[in-house]
Order: structure tokens, then sequence, then C-alpha cells
């Protein structure tokens, strides 16, 4: 008899423990976005930041990954020549934030991420995956990011040439924590403090990311849709519905009109009557045009946490989206 009740209870009780387990895990991730400017030290935060959290024993998360331009095979002075390019950057970048959030880990987002605007998508993903979020900020002066940028490229390393570097310093958009993606916000000085791995804003940023969520923790919280939210959801299913029919229609006139060689460098793809035109520039694949799909999606479907509601017929929705093509890979016509 007590084999029998062993046998009810037990996988009972290893089903609730597992739960425990995964949502430990899941409490833990996490998304930190690494903000400053050109050679400002963002790397090495970065290195330090992820060599900190790999030191705790045991780990509450299966691992620490950095998302950067190396890692993903990307020159940084070909990436920002232009803008288009650099749209392109920033889409890459974030599909690839996409699919690591997506895992029991925490991601390191080690890029300029100079844009508030940029900051804020990456906040929504970080929402839609109901994870822990904060910007760890290299504040360092526009002189020292020089200086360190010409000692680069005297040893023949990494760096950035003088035109691109001085357009990225001017249109550096400091991040503020009065801005909900823009908070928490930890702030180093490495020119004046320099970065270790015990730098005490390196050790709060991992105490924030690492300290148990619950109903007393004032501190430290995981990003997640209120009720109202998920209520409104619901509700917006048959929006929801219509921006998933009407993103694909788009791209199947992209692939369309590609294939008919329309949508080189001097020539627009159209969309019907009373919807803006694109110009592409270059040949995009379809794996990239359903990342930026699915990225748009998401980010449709979160803002109306906190804007108007999802499109609610067809037309709206592929204004929306091709005007969302255009920021990410063309330019209005």
């Amino acid at each position: 008899m007590s084999n029998n009740s062993c046998s009810h209870i037990c996988p009972k009780y290893k089903t609730l423990v597992l739960s425990q387990t995964s949502r430990k895990k899941r409490e833990t991730m996490a998304m930190v976005v690494i903000c400053g400017q050109p050679c400002s030290g963002k790397s090495t935060a970065a290195r330090f930041l992820a060599s900190a959290l790999e030191s705790i024993d045991p780990k509450p998360y299966l691992n620490v990954r950095i998302i950067d331009e190396s890692s993903l095979h990307l020159d940084r002075n070909r990436s920002y020549a232009d803008m288009p390019t650099e749209k392109n950057l920033r889409g890459v970048l974030r599909s690839e934030v996409d699919r690591a959030v997506s895992k029991d880990n925490i991601i390191i987002v080690d890029s300029l991420n100079n844009i508030k605007g940029y900051r804020y998508e990456l906040w929504c993903l970080a929402r839609a995956a109901g994870i822990r979020y904060c910007v760890l900020f290299c504040d360092t002066e526009d002189n020292h990011c020089r200086e360190w940028n010409t000692e680069r490229t005297t040893k023949k390393e990494e760096s950035y040439n003088d035109t691109i570097f001085e357009d990225l310093i001017r249109r550096f958009e400091k991040p503020d924590n009065r801005n909900r993606w823009d908070s928490p916000l930890f702030e180093l000085w490495p020119a004046k403090d320099g970065i270790k791995q015990q730098s005490p804003v390196i050790t709060d940023a991992v105490s924030y990311l690492t300290k148990k969520v619950d109903t007393r923790s004032k501190d430290a919280r995981v990003l997640k849709p209120t009720i109202a939210t998920k209520t409104a959801h619901k509700t917006d299913a048959n929006s929801l519905y219509v921006v998933d029919r009407a993103t694909q229609e788009v791209i199947k006139a992209v692939m369309e009109a590609q294939s008919q060689g329309i949508g080189g460098s001097s020539n627009k793809i159209s969309f019907g009557q009373h919807l803006p035109s694109i110009n592409i520039q270059r040949t995009v694949g379809l794996p990239e045009l359903r990342s930026i799909r699915r990225t748009f999606i998401k980010l449709t479907g979160q803002s109306s946490l906190s804007g108007p509601p999802p499109p609610s017929d067809g037309n709206s929705a592929k204004r929306m989206f091709v005007e969302y093509l255009n920021r990410e890979i063309g330019i209005v016509l």
C-alpha cells in the first residue's frame, strides 16, 4: 500500500520540484543593455560583468551570453558607414537578442545602443519574454573616447575611422533612469575609476540580476504584462490575426517584386493605392524578412500596453508594416 501511495505521490512531488526549479530559472533570465559612446569601455564592462556572473556557484541560470557585432561577424566601420547599413545592424542584433531571450540565460547586449528608441525596442522584447532588464552605462567623456580610439588605431586593433567616430559621438542619446527602458540604470565611469570585475557598479548589477524576486522585493523585478494587459490581448485576438495576415501579404509582395527584378538600387516596390512604397536598395532574403516580421508583430502586440491597440483592418496593418520595413531596410520614397 505504501508503494502504491509513493507511486501516486512521487510524480506529483517531482512535478512540483521541476515547476519550482523552472520558475526559479525563469526569474533569473535577464537582459543587460550595455550603453555608451564608441570606445568608452563597453566591451570591457561586458566581459567583467559576464565573468562576475559566471563565478556565481551554484548558478541559478544556464549560461551568460554576450551578443555584439564581433560575435555576429559584423565589421563596425562598415556597419555604421551610413544610415541603411546601421539600421540593418540594429535589426540583426535585435533579431539575435529576440531568439536568445527565449532560453534560460542572461543576455548581455554589447553594442552602442545609442538611440533611445532602440533601447525601448529591446525593453519591449524583455517585457514580452517576462524577464529581468537593466542598462549598464559607461559614462566616458568624449575626449577620452577619442584617445582610446586613436590608441586602438595605432596598435592596429579594431577601431572606428574618424568620420564615423565623430558622427556616432554627435548622435549619442544619453540614458535617463526616469525612462522605464533605461531603468534600472547602473553607471560606470571607466576613465575616472577604471573597470574591474570587483567594481561596485558591477557588483550591484550582479546582485540585481541574481536576487530572488518575491512579494517582498522592492529593488528587483521581472517585467511582465498586467492583468489588464492580458485581458486586452484576448480582446485583440482578431486584430492580431489581421496583422499576421497583412504582414504575410507584404512579405509575399516583396519577394515577388525581387524575383521580377524590381526593387533594385533605383526602383521602388509598391503595395497598392494609399500605401507607401519602399526602396530596399539590396536583395533581402526571406529569413531576414520573416525575422523582421516576427519582431514587428511582437512590438505591435506590446504597443497596447502603453499606446494604441493593434490595427483592426488590413490596410492599416500593411501601412504600419511597410513603414516599419522602410525604417529597417529601406528609405521612404
